[in-house]
């Protein structure tokens, strides 16, 4: 089974990606950057679902930094989850890297859908 990491410092965000991807993938979850960072030392996931403000001493822009400029991860699919909206904010991820950028509230079946193509 394909692993998914969710990284969110608000549980019912997590909660909810955890229902909306059900059982179609093995699912860890992360409060804050640095355990984020260790979950993927540990376990390393195909994809990861990364909050940008998080509390802690990393945000998700230098977790997605860490994760795309570390030649053993570079290949893992990251999505940013984001209450920050403005273009500036999605074109800033994408230059770190990002391969997603989903803007809270944002529409769970778009976010499964993209997780769901990334595991095939």
């Amino acid at each position: 089974m394909t692993q998914v990491l969710i990284v969110d410092d608000n549980p019912d965000i997590r909660r909810l990606l955890a229902i909306t991807l059900g059982e179609d993938c093995a699912l860890d979850e992360a409060t804050d950057g640095l355990s984020a960072l260790e979950s993927i030392r540990q376990f390393p996931p195909k994809v990861v679902l990364l909050d940008v403000m998080m509390l802690g001493e990393l945000d998700g822009l230098q977790v997605l930094q860490a994760i795309k400029g570390n030649p053993q991860t570079n290949n893992i699919q990251v999505a940013m989850v984001s209450a920050r909206g403005q273009i500036a904010d999605s074109d800033q991820a994408r230059q770190f890297g990002a391969d997603a950028y989903f803007i809270k509230p944002f529409s769970p079946r778009q976010v499964s859908t993209w997780v769901r193509d990334r595991l095939t």
